[in-house]
């Protein structure tokens, strides 16, 4: 082939994302070559090229056309199902792949997978790229926020598309190169962790206000409107608002309240709690939420337990919390505990990227995490500004919740977010996600906890030892014995 006809970059793997996020490339005027194994998808990627503009989009239809379609140095995106797929998509395509051709995973993979294959392509001269990409099907044709991380020369031969295709905000493309190894995938999982905190947060605002506040779907769609164009300002909040407009087609009033109430999961969450755990990161907020897509998965059990419990003599108590309730009031108390709520949450994802990068040497910068985060993905909220801007001031900051500008709004936030919480309690609906960001907050800002206690117990019954307040070592006490001693 002459080089002329030869594509920039290639993409294999065309599911909704691997679709849209090509024809994106393509439409920013990089030819790019499309595979997949099931060749009906490459058809229809073509048909959509045609559609959307004639675009600069060549199918190919074996894995060996497909690369020698590219040139050199060649960069291939793959866009497969997590785990073993990628495997084997990277062994039909690098066995026609050259030393200096680079490999880009975007799918939504475990970082030490992308570690694993960081060191099996080195062995044949490839580079590699774990690369997340957050923005679900509309960010990857429009413009998605992406994570790139891995060898930096592959991320230097697509900067220029990756800056390209990516959101743009005012301070530039929601892209950066985020360091070595698997730094790319572990901070997109972070992402999740904190989106699944997001969401299980939003619902926890919309349970309170329908439940207690007894508000309607259209007051609720008026009142998301109305907070997304304050400080909650996001995407999240904002498809919220069109969520509760949505009448159901089947029947009479909105779609919303004829859906299951179970939530599923892919598993980034998981990980994400795990991860916090080994690295003994506090995310009580994020833990919560994953706690809820359990629970919310035994429908059946729930069920019965009301049934059960109702017949033991529980008796639902919204009612008695709800009367006499000021609305206006509890939509304002319910913003502010649902900010303050989210600023924690924010704050435990920042901790465990941190903790992770210390661990690994990836030198994340946290501020130029929270910029990229700005556009295009599903976390992008206005309040990422903030964020960046807190650890611009202060890159060593030990939490956000101590940066003097979110502190501020914290305590002016307390009393609303104290008042939430003790009204849902009350009313018997539970706000865990709340309530975990809560008691986040009250622990964290308290110079002596009931830990010395804990250390006590430790110790007497397994000689763990604690050290003392009024001076330094480490010291045992026979407790029984002492606490027994002439009784």
């Amino acid at each position: 082939m002459e080089s002329a006809a030869l594509s920039r970059i290639g993409l294999a793997g065309l599911a909704v994302m691997g679709q849209n996020l090509a024809l994106n490339i393509a439409d920013k005027g990089f030819p790019i070559s499309v595979y997949n194994r099931t060749t009906s998808k490459v058809d229809e990627t073509l048909d959509r090229a045609s559609e959307e503009g004639k675009l600069p989009v060549s199918g190919q239809y074996s894995p060996r056309d497909f690369v020698l379609s590219i040139q050199r140095p060649r960069s291939v995106i793959i866009l497969v199902k997590a785990g073993a797929p990628v495997d084997q998509t990277i062994s039909a395509l690098s066995e026609y792949m050259e030393p200096g051709d680079c490999i880009i995973d975007g799918g939504n993979e475990w970082y030490q997978n992308t570690e694993r294959r960081i060191v099996e392509a080195e062995k044949k001269g490839l580079l590699y790229l774990g690369m997340g990409v957050s923005g679900g099907e509309e960010g990857a044709r429009n413009g998605p926020s992406l994570m790139p991380g891995g060898s930096f020369q592959a991320y230097n031969n697509v900067k220029d598309i990756l800056e390209k295709v990516a959101a743009q905000v005012e301070d530039g493309p929601c892209v950066t190169y985020i360091g070595e190894g698997g730094s790319g995938n572990f901070v997109k999982m972070v992402h999740n962790g904190i989106e699944y905190g997001d969401m299980q947060l939003i619902s926890e605002a919309y349970d309170v206000l329908k439940n207690v506040g007894g508000l309607s779907n259209d007051e609720l769609a008026e009142i998301f409107t109305e907070w997304n164009r304050g400080e909650l300002e996001s995407f999240l909040v904002e498809i919220t608002s069109d969520i509760f407009r949505v009448k159901d087609e089947f029947g009479d009033g909105e779609l919303v309240d004829k859906i299951l109430d179970k939530t599923g999961m892919k598993g980034t969450g998981k990980w994400t709690v795990q991860q916090a755990a080994e690295l003994s990161v506090a995310a009580p907020t994020i833990a919560a939420s994953l706690d809820c897509r359990y629970l919310s998965g035994l429908k059946d059990e729930r069920e019965n337990a009301a049934k059960v419990l109702e017949e033991a003599g529980l008796k639902e108590d919204i009612g008695s919390a709800s009367r006499g309730i000021d609305k206006k009031r509890l939509i304002d108390d319910v913003r502010q505990a649902l900010y303050a709520s989210k600023i924690c949450s924010y704050a435990q994802g920042m901790n465990l990227l941190r903790a992770k990068s210390v661990e690994k040497e990836w030198n994340l910068n946290l501020g130029e995490m929270a910029r990229i985060w700005k556009g295009g993905c599903i976390i992008r909220a206005v309040f990422l500004d903030r964020i960046k801007k807190a650890y611009q001031r202060n890159p060593n900051l030990a939490s956000l919740v101590v940066d003097p500008d979110f502190a501020k709004e914290m305590v002016q936030r307390q009393a609303a977010w104290r008042r939430v919480v003790g009204l849902a309690i009350s009313a018997g609906i539970s706000t865990p996600g709340m309530c975990a960001s809560l008691a986040y907050f009250d622990t964290y800002r308290r110079a002596r906890l009931p830990a010395n206690l804990v250390q006590a117990q430790r110790d007497l019954f397994g000689a763990h030892t604690y050290e003392r307040t009024d001076r330094p070592g480490a010291y045992h006490t026979e407790w029984t014995k002492l606490a027994r001693k002439g009784n």
